[in-house]
């Protein structure tokens, strides 16, 4: 009897163990399963097809977790700044550099810049040393030449950038020249960027098991442009085919205070069809956009959403330190930070309050207790798009409308 009772746990014992102990090759780790943390936790733990771990199925972190986990963080996070412009070195005997060497441009929200998976701006004007061709203007009294020291690319590195936008009115400046060496210095840097037309219309960026997209329009020449529709849908949806995440970037809108308004028409500027940034922000999203920043009239303007895609219309001037004019609404330097799902989807967001000042009177983004910013923005998107199904808090909190 003891003999059989004996028998049988042994045999319930070496059933139990074998069920509890999964052959290796009979789970996987995909890229969908990869979590953002510096740890990968095995979402599907147990693969209908049989296959093995390969390098290829771990996060770029080089860290695997032995602990099976069915949670899922699935939160990306982005940063969106408008006109950054450091720093003049041109004319060549009357340079207008910042103190300092411009160390201490975005010191001051430095830490908001570095809180994101990927944090965007727009480059106004080019990275040169010496040289390059002037562009010549009709009327001189508009007419600005932005040259920035090729070594202020290391601010950009420095305060968290990931990608930056090159079409603009200021990024052929000097010409060919100026276009191909801000190339070079930005590479070299490991900064990405997109805008110039035949050069640079896609950028790509695969980090921690996602692949991102990123193209820039505006209106000028050079540029891809948000007046050629046909352009804009094709380069945006070859970037859905190939990216989980598209972000794209629009230089578009008349300039100044009097123009911090959406009509939801064509706008003109000094003789310029400067294009519609309402039209322009759905066409990105209809052709796969996920995320559509903007930036060009100097001030900010409302914020949207669309197909549950999210959309600020300018975010104004960020980092502009001589030329541009920075008085009251121009010198709002709003930050906003977006959270979307894996499918780009926003969940929610926030707009940090910066004003372009500085008490030693350099001009460089504070952040500013007042939430003058927030307000502007609130005020714009419920006059502007009233329909919007977002709602900006008092304190700057982006929710979705219930």
């Amino acid at each position: 009897m003891y003999k059989t009772i004996l028998i049988f746990i042994t045999l319930l014992f070496s059933s139990l163990f074998a069920n509890s102990t999964p052959n290796p090759v009979d789970s996987v780790l995909t890229k969908a399963s990869v979590s953002t943390n510096d740890s990968v936790s095995i979402q599907n733990s147990i693969s209908t097809k049989k296959s093995v771990l390969t390098k290829d199925s771990v996060s770029t972190k080089d860290s695997v977790s032995s602990t099976l986990s069915t949670s899922n963080d699935s939160t990306l996070t982005f940063v969106g700044v408008g006109d950054i412009m450091m720093g003049l070195n041109y004319p060549d005997e009357s340079p207008v550099l910042p103190p300092e060497d411009g160390a201490l441009i975005f010191a001051d929200v430095k830490s908001i810049l570095q809180d994101a998976t990927l944090t965007i701006g727009n480059l106004e004007g080019v990275l040169l040393d010496l040289g390059g061709t002037p562009k010549r203007c009709s009327n001189p009294k508009l007419c600005y030449a932005f040259r920035m020291p090729e070594r202020y690319v290391n601010h950009l590195v420095d305060a968290g950038f990931d990608l930056l936008s090159v079409a603009n009115n200021h990024s052929g400046d000097f010409g060919p020249t100026g276009r191909e060496t801000s190339q070079e210095v930005l590479k070299k840097a490991g900064l990405g960027f997109a805008g110039f037309e035949g050069m640079s219309e896609k950028y790509y960026l695969e980090k921690d098991g996602i692949r991102y997209g990123f193209t820039a329009f505006s209106v000028n020449n050079g540029t891809l442009r948000v007046t050629d529709a046909a352009k804009a849908k094709q380069v945006i949806s070859d970037l859905r085919d190939s990216s989980d995440i598209v972000i794209v970037s629009m230089h578009i809108g008349a300039e100044g205070k009097k123009f911090n308004r959406i009509t939801r028409k064509t706008e003109h500027f000094v003789g310029e069809n400067r294009g519609n940034p309402y039209a322009f922000a759905r066409l990105a999203i209809d052709a796969g956009a996920d995320i559509v920043f903007g930036h060009g009239p100097h001030v900010a303007r409302a914020i949207d959403l669309y197909k549950g895609k999210f959309i600020a219309y300018s975010l104004g001037n960020f980092a502009t330190s001589t030329s541009v004019n920075i008085t009251g609404v121009s010198g709002y330097a709003p930050i906003i930070k977006i959270k979307t799902n894996k499918n780009g989807d926003f969940l929610e967001g926030q707009i940090y309050s910066a004003i372009q000042q500085g008490p030693d009177g350099a001009r460089r983004p504070l952040l500013d207790t007042t939430g003058a910013c927030i307000s502007e923005i609130k005020k714009l998107t419920e006059k502007d798009i009233p329909e919007a199904k977002i709602v900006i808090e008092k304190d700057g909190k982006i929710v979705l409308k219930q």
